[in-house]
């Protein structure tokens, strides 16, 4: 089905694509900051899901559309960039949340984190120059192959961003305590969305 020598060369290749700092990680990072701990790993499966959708579409060859045409490109990339600024404008106006309450219930938190990631189409163009320099199409199926280096991909990455989401998480809970602190902690998370669609306004799809 897999290669063994190729799979075990993308492991620390992975895990080295998952410890750079990048967008998901910094969703996380704020989704903790404002909602806790829960809803941060909420948004770090939502992430995960949402990068193994990239490369079931990678596997079928679909990326390759996306690749190749520039309309489609910007059209998922302007949706991206005005969700990112419909939660940032959520954080700046949400109530001041309590201690013991997260502000974004779980489900909501994993579906954002599913649709940030659902919708920057530079996943799927990473995808499809990354995945397939470790897929040998004589070991097997090669849509099969994508679906593991995808999950491995995808669960190192739910580790880590949900590692960063928790740090952050308890020092959001640490600090929430005082109302001024509060502010300024919707204020950072509403700032960690804008920025991010800024970068995804700003992307170029080489």
């Amino acid at each position: 089905m897999i290669d063994p020598l190729s799979l075990l060369a993308f492991v620390p290749a992975a895990l080295a694509l998952n410890l750079t700092p990048g967008a998901d990680m910094m969703f996380c990072l704020g989704q903790g900051l404002r909602s806790g701990r829960r809803p941060a790993i909420a948004a770090s499966a939502g992430i995960s899901v949402g990068s193994m959708v990239h490369v079931v579409l990678a596997g079928l060859g679909l990326g390759a559309v996306v690749a190749t045409q520039p309309g489609l490109f910007h059209v998922i990339r302007w949706i991206g960039v005005a969700y990112l600024l419909f939660l940032a404008w959520g954080a700046l106006r949400a109530p001041m949340p309590k201690a013991d309450l997260p502000a974004v219930p779980t489900a909501q938190a994993f579906r954002a984190g599913f649709l940030v990631n659902l919708t920057n189409p530079k996943v799927i163009l990473f995808v499809l120059a990354f995945v397939p320099q470790f897929v040998v199409p004589e070991a097997g199926p090669v849509l099969g192959q994508f679906l593991i280096y995808g999950l491995v991909l995808a669960f190192g990455g739910f580790v880590i961003n949900g590692l960063i989401g928790i740090f952050a998480g308890t020092a959001g809970r640490h600090l929430i305590s005082s109302p001024a602190v509060a502010v300024w902690l919707g204020r950072i998370s509403a700032g960690i969305f804008a920025g991010l669609a800024l970068r995804l306004a700003l992307l170029q799809k080489t």
